[in-house]
């Protein structure tokens, strides 16, 4: 077999993976450690390996050779040649076929067999003693592309941080059960792309949808021997390739068809990536492909036994950011999703692993350095999910300029508030304000905190307010799976009912929380189907349900579209006015010489220091002045709105709260208010000293406009130029 028949020529280092040049392939594989590879090619199905090629050109660590003959869908894969010694984190099998760690196109799925582990399944001295079954029959296959694709007039959106509404969904889910796509479509990438999935998107307001992990994954073999998946898709074998499972066609143009659509709708795509871990698991996962290259490259193993690796992901192995080739495969796998794919920006899993030097989560690591510099890169929404596993691993604010965050902590503040926690009024108004106490401090902006209350990891939203407990038995770990802090509230019932005060009190909890999400300074995330009612039945944990649990259920009740039309309406009024879409802290002062934020108790007296650490105190009001935007547009003039009001009570009693007199005109109408199930029927006008009954657990919004929406840049020249001094030091003044 490795007499091969087939020209072959030296061919060139750069670039890796499988290049098509209109006349032949390059291929080029980096192995540091490695004494001989050899390169697999299989007939046209896969089934059976027609030749194998030896790669005996060497360079910089970086095997490689040409195949003049060689053309767009030809299907190969790797065996690589070294010492199998784990106890120096040496793992070589060439009796195991590999994947291309740069393969642009994956083809079938692992199907679980003892062969694919390098070591001899159920030795005594565990993975010590190689396994010398052939592994092939059991792997997918790499497939040559011919990346050529008519992108046309396709622009990216770029929205700007500001404006930004994301819509977090899991690319098969969404449209999985949505009986106006065609069914064929369903669940794929086409599906998503379809003009139902866009009207939906549009009616709601979205910017961006954020997919869940697309990158070629793998279903662990525990979950497939239960009769479930991997559903949520964080276990990643291929960087490059998106995944086939959600593809109508099979090509992966057809994910190029999909971000193309989307851009022509004005919505940009944000990938949810995960570069921490592979899917090879720990010392005695299988072999795939990384671990069979180069073992001690690819991965972090530890210093005192590298048999063992260091693991800061929770899923058995952490990606080796220290090594420069490792660094340039993520970084070239970034690049390509950006140029070739298109997408708009990525959301970074588990992203403290990746800051983390040695043990200590470090921003300034190589990884940062070099995003930043990187004319690409730099240039698209950077996300973090900023925590880990290992410890220090909680990093909420330490990202550096340039990232926008996942804000753990403001999640944690409106659930909690909302559930009826005392003591939390402090929390919230940092919260509410675009969380300074975070991200000011190194010059970031409050688009840097991306406020989410759910996402596809815990309750959805209509579980956040029907269940106290998870329910998570239909993962067949008895429960014990799925995190316990779910600051969740079931309104009086656990779980399904029909009695109408719960649910009503559900529904009135849902208003409250997307409202605040959504009036709240910073970049708001939908989870997908929270806005129609979606429920995982109390499934906190649902990674693993490939099934109704998880899909979105489009076959609404009257309540569940008139929710929706409640979360487009608030979408709507946050784009309309600039009040909920600061690009800068508050500064302290407006035009008109007033504060640009006031927090008041409800006397409709501005809050005292004493007052924000009251442990009973559930209710508060804020105003935002409309002209201490403090910001320009295109032509210098400095950008104003009207000001509002917005008033919060947690408490179960209602409360009345006096309207406070704040700068002039006294009128203010009332634009939302949460206890009212249509926004039309809260329409009303109030005054300054008016007692305004605020219900018990409702939010209220109030406005008035005013003219001259614009003022030159001249004219409000001294607008925020005091800055702090006019700031009371109590934890909410905006600072």
């Amino acid at each position: 077999m490795a007499n091969s028949k087939i020209a072959v020529w030296p061919g060139k280092s750069y670039p890796l993976g499988a290049t098509w040049d209109g006349e032949g392939v390059n291929f080029a594989l980096f192995s540091e450690h490695a004494e001989h590879v050899e390169l697999c090619l299989f007939d046209p199905k896969g089934r059976r390996e027609i030749d194998r090629v030896p790669m005996r050109w060497q360079t910089d660590q970086i095997w490689h050779c040409y195949l003049p003959e060689a053309r767009p869908a030809w299907l190969y894969g790797y065996r690589v040649y070294g010492p199998y010694d784990p106890k120096k984190g040496l793992r070589f099998n060439p009796h195991k076929l590999l994947i291309d760690p740069y393969a642009r196109h994956i083809v079938g799925t692992v199907r679980w067999s003892d062969a694919l582990f390098g070591y001899r399944m159920g030795n005594p001295r565990e993975d010590l003693a190689m396994d010398r079954r052939d592994s092939a029959p059991a792997m997918p296959r790499c497939r040559v592309i011919d990346g050529a694709f008519s992108w046309a007039e396709d622009r990216p959106p770029r929205t700007p941080w500001h404006d930004t509404i994301i819509y977090e969904l899991h690319t098969k889910g969404f449209t999985r059960l949505n009986h106006e796509i065609p069914a064929h479509l369903r669940g794929t990438y086409a599906g998503l792309s379809t003009d139902p999935a866009i009207e939906h998107l549009k009616r709601l307001g979205i910017t961006a949808v954020e997919l869940m992990p697309v990158h070629a994954f793998i279903d662990d073999r525990r979950l497939v021997e239960r009769g479930l998946r991997n559903y949520w898709g964080y276990n990643s074998i291929g960087f490059f390739a998106p995944d086939m499972r959600y593809s109508a066609s099979g090509f992966v143009g057809e994910f190029k068809s999909m971000v193309k659509r989307l851009h022509s709708e004005g919505i940009e795509v944000i990938l949810d990536v995960v570069y921490n871990h592979t899917a090879e698991g720990n010392h005695m996962g299988p072999t795939l492909c990384f671990r069979g290259i180069d073992n001690s490259s690819y991965y972090r193993l530890s210093p005192e036994d590298p048999r063992y690796y260091m693991d800061f992901t929770g899923c058995g192995n952490t990606l080796n950011m220290i090594h420069p080739r490792v660094l340039q495969l993520i970084m070239d796998s970034l690049r390509y999703w950006v140029l070739e794919m298109h997408v708009d920006g990525f959301r970074f899993d588990l992203a403290a692993a990746l800051a983390r030097e040695l043990y200590e989560v470090n921003q300034l690591s190589a990884f940062f350095d070099i995003i930043h510099q990187d004319p690409v890169i730099s240039q698209v929404k950077l996300i973090a999910e900023p925590w880990d596993v290992g410890a220090g691993g909680y990093q909420v604010g330490n990202f550096p300029i340039g990232w926008a965050e996942w804000n753990g902590k403001y999640r944690d503040a409106v659930r909690a508030y909302w559930k009826g926690e005392g003591g939390l009024i402090g929390e919230l108004a940092y919260r509410l304000t675009g969380s300074s106490d975070l991200y000011e401090h190194n010059g970031r902006r409050p688009y840097a905190s991306v406020n989410f209350v759910t996402c596809h990891d815990g309750f959805t939203l209509h579980d956040l307010v029907s269940y106290n407990d998870k329910h998570n038995e239909a993962n067949l770990e008895e429960n014990r799976d799925g995190t316990n802090d779910n600051r969740s509230w079931n309104c009086g019932t656990e779980g399904p009912t029909d009695d109408p005060q719960v649910l009503a009190l559900r529904a009135q909890q849902k208003r409250n929380l997307i409202a605040t999400l959504l009036l709240s300074e910073g970049i708001p995330m939908l989870l997908a189907g929270d806005e129609i009612g979606h429920t995982q039945n109390g499934n906190n944990n649902a990674y693993c349900q490939d099934n109704s649990i998880s899909w979105i259920n489009w076959d609404l009740r009257e309540e569940d579209r008139r929710f929706c039309e409640f979360v487009s309406h608030v979408i709507a009024i946050r784009k309309a006015h600039r009040l909920f879409r600061r690009r800068h802290f508050f500064q302290g002062r407006s035009i008109r010489g007033l504060k640009d934020i006031i927090w008041f108790n409800p006397d409709g007296r501005e809050m005292t220091d004493e007052e924000w650490n009251q442990s009973f105190a559930r209710c508060l009001g804020v105003f935002f002045a409309g002209d201490g935007i403090n910001e320009y547009d295109e032509r210098g003039r400095i950008i104003t709105d009207g000001d509002c009001i917005i008033i919060f009570n947690s408490h179960h009693e209602p409360i009345q709260f006096l309207i406070p007199k704040v700068g002039q005109p006294d009128g203010w109408r009332v634009l939302l208010d949460t206890s009212k199930e249509n926004p039309a029927e809260a329409d009303r006008h109030l005054c300054a000293g008016d007692l305004f009954d605020l219900k018990d657990r409702s939010m209220v919004l109030l406005y008035r406009d005013r003219k001259g929406g614009m003022a030159r840049a001249e004219q409000a020249s001294a607008g925020g130029a005091h800055g702090a001094a006019v700031l009371s030091n109590n934890p909410a003044a905006g600072k």
